[in-house]
């Protein structure tokens, strides 16, 4: 049980330091554009950049090449998360993730309700999809502030169910929020996600080879009118989730190799012996090869993801000019919507589909877990951010009602982490577990 919660306590805290400087850096963007500075944050995000040349060139404003390139690396390592989840994680057993799956469908439909309820009989209803999400770094940032009083189950419930969540956006964003569609650049793409299952199907496992294709299937998408970003989610399920090696297998050998390593310790004390280096050599292969490229992965871009593309996006999308119209931005019905779905309708949605899912028998609650845990937890799934923000950009491009979305976006989720936290912090302290004793250096952090 150790092994199997070891990364996930290393992704929590990267999760959770993410979650804070991705609120320094939405912070900022606010401050910076309603500054005497609002023009140069406008003007930096809006120049153009090309990359490419002749019919592979691609000319965009700074902010697509982050709301296009850099999210695709953010949806790819979505993508890893789902796969590992059902493969191994809380959504590879019926019951637990019958819960997640309940959850995150109820904190999905309710809030999509009730922003379509707010808004019918006006030309916004485009915005459904925005309250739908939850911002998985800002939820369990706030858990990490509450320590022993969110126990180890409840974060790994909330992550499962985030990542249902990004599931559910993704379709949502591929179905609802596809412009015209090019069939040719997108079966093209298809095709080249195909291929990557292939290859994945003969044994490759070498990362390159996917990188490589998968950026041409993510041009391919981009030119298709069908959101490049979905292209990181389709490429992240071709990546290999298996070993080449297991590990008593690894133990033996790695045990083997250490002794030739230290029969050639007479050796000089600057470079090894020959022996020594051909053993060095083998350790590192079988390294390579009893970590899934998955887990590679994963593990390489996710501080890449928390700690700067994440930002990154935050600061250049979450800057609203406020100025003498914030009351009219507060009260448009696309705000209101927006609060009133992830204030009201994720609560509501996620806690209530949670209820029937244990009452019925379809789930349980995990162990330590009670049901004012769910609560807190219900209302945390309220901090859409990231994801809200990257769905109100599709909705309705620049201008007023994408300024009103935003503005209901960080308003709704300061709310929600808020009644989260002070839900969660009524909750009775659990004991500490063993995993969560252990200092960060013995997770593999």
């Amino acid at each position: 049980m150790q092994t199997l919660l070891r990364p996930f306590q290393t992704f929590f805290k990267t999760e959770a330091a993410g979650g804070v400087l991705l609120l320094v850096a939405a912070a900022a963007a606010l401050v910076w554009a309603n500054s005497p500075f609002a023009g140069v944050y406008a003007d930096l995000w809006g120049t153009y950049v090309t990359v490419g040349a002749g019919a592979f060139e691609i000319s965009k404003p700074l902010l697509l090449w982050i709301n296009d390139g850099l999210m695709a690396i953010f949806f790819f390592v979505v993508g890893l998360e789902i796969k590992r989840e059902v493969l191994a994680g809380e959504l590879s057993e019926p019951r637990k993730a019958a819960l997640a799956i309940a959850a995150a469908l109820g904190g999905m439909v309710v809030p999509a309700v009730l922003y379509t309820v707010a808004n019918l009989g006006t030309d916004r209803l485009d915005g459904w999809g925005i309250p739908m999400a939850t911002d998985i770094a800002f939820a369990l940032g706030v858990l990490a502030l509450l320590g022993s009083r969110a126990p180890l189950a409840l974060k790994v419930f909330l992550t499962a169910v985030a990542i249902v969540d990004d599931l559910g956006a993704v379709i949502v964003i591929a179905v609802f929020y596809t412009a015209q569609i090019n069939v040719s650049a997108l079966l093209w793409s298809l095709a080249l996600v195909g291929l990557l299952a292939v290859v994945n199907r003969l044994g490759v496992q070498r990362t390159a080879v996917y990188a490589i294709v998968g950026v041409a299937a993510w041009v391919f998408m981009l030119k298709s009118g069908v959101h490049a970003t979905i292209a990181g989610v389709l490429v992240a399920l071709t990546i290999p989730a298996n070993r080449k090696i297991h590990e008593v297998e690894f133990a033996d050998r790695v045990t083997g190799l250490l002794a030739r390593f230290r029969e050639g310790i007479a050796g000089s004390p600057t470079d090894p012996t020959p022996e020594q280096a051909a053993a060095v050599h083998s350790i590192e292969v079988a390294c390579q090869k009893v970590e899934t490229p998955l887990a590679r992965l994963e593990h390489g871009l996710h501080g890449f993801v928390a700690f700067f593309i994440m930002p990154v996006f935050a600061l250049a999308n979450a800057g609203v000019a406020l100025g003498a119209d914030a009351a009219a931005l507060v009260t448009d019905t696309v705000a209101l919507g927006v609060m009133l779905g992830l204030v009201v309708g994720k609560p509501i949605g996620v806690m209530g589909m949670a209820f029937v899912a244990v009452k019925t028998g379809l789930a349980a609650l995990p162990t330590g877990v009670t049901w004012r845990h769910v609560l807190g937890v219900s209302f945390l799934t309220g901090i859409g951010f990231t994801m809200s923000i990257f769905i109100a950009n599709l909705a309705f491009g620049p201008g007023p009602l994408l300024d009103s979305a935003k503005t209901g976006i960080l308003a709704a989720s300061v709310i929600s982490g808020a009644l989260g936290a002070v839900v969660l912090s009524r909750a009775a302290a659990a004991p500490p577990t063993v995993e969560e004793e252990r200092p960060l250096e013995a997770v593999g952090a």
